[in-house]
């Protein structure tokens, strides 16, 4: 039995396989980089002019988080715009859109061998998939006729996946928003770790209700992402969902600016005004930063949310309202609670259903994937030419433990692309074709990844003044404890940096917002 015929009796077998999407689409690859010896192989998805990679074979994992417009690849539009196998010759000056992404490739090793053949599900453009070789002349032994059997079957699993996701949702009931029809690709919670999928499951489960969602968390992790999917999965997603950062709210306005005031109701209010409340009548309210509420506003909320019942600053009239609340905090509210900055009945009725955000750092290869949804962003919106990651960069990447999570990611990869630009404007002795490649190495990145067994925050780096001393822990506090060597630590950076927070704040290998949380907590004297 040919090899060829053993990749399609498997193709014919999946069929009828209870497999995800995504284990279809990555065994459907595999077959065909068995049936087609390449190097590597993509399955992508057509929405609205651009395609997004559904799985890859052979290709960097951060290609997953990238969107290529039709428009900027010319391969990939006469790919589409033929109901044909397209195979470009090897010294083709369109430019490659995979170049430098191929596993195994260098700098300047770019692909010499590529086809695509487009998609048609019941006779609609769905989208292509991609064969591409490092060695000129590696299709020259293909048969068309095994080819053209081969995207028919192809065809088949990608229909068979959709019917099989439709009759899922119905089944379940899910407001779900699939990949083809977000409106905002900013939106997407990008990845395929057990850890994202598990998260996903999580938001899937309690948006069929309207029970509260406590979204928990370190700084910079998504949680107004996953605000945002629970409503949108949700059955009020046709109505508003009204976001307030409750850390930006100054504390004489905290109840005029959750439940509104009547004209007159205190100096400054010239005309009357609605509250968050009433604009998420019907909707959600996401509470982001909720621990950041003073504890004197705090009663009133807890009525609002109980009774759905709020009451404007100033007047005498009770106004009712149906709001789904959504809270997120980066504290931990049960430290709050016990130290009394935060009312016990009040957390327990934002806890009704928590949710855990994950770090970045146990999120495995997603981190990659991230990189190349920020950087396909980032060269877009720049006008740069194609960039990519090199293995040394995805390394460090890889090992670096992200204190600042995602924002911390998205703000090293701009910073990245602009040095790496920057660099080969700079490279007079790079080839003609590599120009239009940018390579984002190591140094490009400023990340520093901790040696094997120590943290960023290690302490043979701290002062020997905030060494604490071993032999002098008896009764002591932790919480107290940790709160005065937190002090202690901002201080020394304040007084490093003379006074100025954006320095101390990179010191502590904090975001500044966090710095300034953190500061107000502890009590710190500028």
């Amino acid at each position: 039995m040919t090899t060829f015929i053993q990749s399609l009796i498997e193709i014919v077998a999946d069929l009828s396989l209870p497999l995800s999407s995504q284990q279809r689409y990555h065994r459907l690859l595999s077959a065909l980089k068995r049936a087609f010896p390449c190097d590597a192989t993509a399955l992508l998805r057509l929405h609205d002019q651009q395609l997004r990679p559904l799985a890859v074979d052979g290709l960097s994992t951060e290609t997953l988080g990238r969107h290529f417009d039709i428009a900027e690849h010319p391969r990939l539009a006469n790919i589409m715009l033929s109901r044909e196998p397209v195979r470009f010759a090897a010294d083709c000056e369109l430019p490659d859109p995979y170049d430098g992404l191929v596993e195994g490739s260098h700098h300047q090793l770019h692909v010499h061998d590529c086809m695509g053949i487009a998609l048609y599900i019941d006779q609609q453009a769905w989208g292509v998939i991609t064969l591409d070789a490092l060695n000129p002349g590696t299709f020259d032994q293909i048969s068309p006729s095994e080819l053209k059997a081969f995207i028919h079957l192809a065809e088949a699993t990608v229909k068979a996946a959709q019917l099989i996701e439709q009759l899922e949702q119905r089944v379940q009931q899910e407001h779900q928003i699939t990949q083809a029809v977000l409106a905002d690709s900013q939106q997407q919670m990008v990845g395929q770790s057990q850890t994202l999928e598990a998260l996903k499951t999580e938001i899937s489960i309690v948006s069929e209700s309207d029970l509260t969602v406590l979204v928990c968390g370190e700084t910079g992790v998504g949680k107004e992402l996953v605000a945002r999917a629970i409503h949108s999965q949700s059955t009020r997603a046709e109505q508003p969902l009204i976001y307030v950062n409750c850390a930006a709210l100054p504390e004489n306005l905290v109840e005029s600016e959750l439940f509104g005031h009547v004209k007159g109701a205190f100096s400054g209010a010239v005309n009357a005004r609605s509250g968050k409340f009433e604009l998420a009548d019907g909707g959600t309210l996401f509470l982001d930063e909720v621990g950041e509420i003073p504890l004197a506003s705090q009663a009133k909320l807890l009525r609002a949310i109980q009774s759905g019942e709020i009451q404007r600053v100033g007047s005498d009239q009770h106004l009712q309202v149906d709001v789904r609340i959504v809270a997120a905090t980066n504290r931990d509210l049960k430290e709050e609670v016990s130290a009394g900055r935060f009312r016990a009945d009040l957390y327990h009725r934002l806890s009704v259903y928590p949710i855990n955000v994950p770090p970045l750092r146990e999120r495995g290869t997603d981190t990659l994937q991230l990189c190349g949804h920020f950087l396909e962003r980032e060269r877009r919106r720049l006008g740069s030419a194609s960039a990519r990651l090199t293995p040394a960069a995805q390394h460090s990447l890889l090992n670096y433990p992200w204190p600042g999570n995602i924002r911390e990611l998205e703000h090293t990869i701009s910073r990245a692309l602009l040095k790496a630009k920057r660099d080969t404007a700079n490279n007079a002795g790079t080839a003609a074709r590599g120009q239009t490649l940018i390579s984002i190495d190591v140094q490009h990145l400023d990340v520093h990844t901790p040696a094997q067994g120590q943290t960023s925050g290690e302490a043979s780096q701290l002062p020997e003044a905030l060494m604490p001393a071993a032999n002098d822990i008896s009764g002591i506090n932790m919480k107290a404890a940790t709160d005065a060597f937190q002090r202690q630590l901002v201080e020394q950076a304040l007084r490093d940096s003379r006074g100025n927070q954006a320095q101390a704040a990179k010191r502590l290998g904090l975001d500044r917002s966090n710095l300034a949380r953190l500061i107000k907590r502890l009590n710190v004297i500028i």
